[in-house]
């Protein structure tokens, strides 16, 4: 069986597909089939999209927020490098003002 190539769809495609799987009598399977997508991509969509409807503080993360998160650990990572540099560096630095000059 060959995989299907690698596609990106926008907010608003999904948004789109989940309110026709939500609008519509048929199951997902046939929406997913009819629309040309896979059908764990749009039970993916519909179930996010059930999520970023919830207010529960307690429950999983709406899309808003995991975007945030991972924004947040992108620049909780670049702020180590930035830390860590120095004291990676220090020895090579130390190596090279100890090398005699000729």
């Amino acid at each position: 069986m060959s995989q299907k190539p690698l596609r990106i769809f926008t907010d608003e495609q999904k948004s789109e597909a989940v309110r026709i799987v939500n609008q519509s009598v048929k199951p997902i399977s046939q929406v997913a089939q009819e629309m040309g997508l896979t059908e764990s991509a749009l039970c993916k969509w519909v179930k996010q999209a059930q999520i970023n409807r919830q207010s529960d503080p307690q429950g999983q993360l709406t899309s808003a927020e995991r975007k945030e998160l991972n924004e947040l650990r992108r620049e909780f990572k670049r702020v180590q490098m930035e830390r860590d540099f120095p004291q990676k560096a220090s020895p090579f630095f130390a190596k090279e003002s100890s090398a005699p000059m000729s």
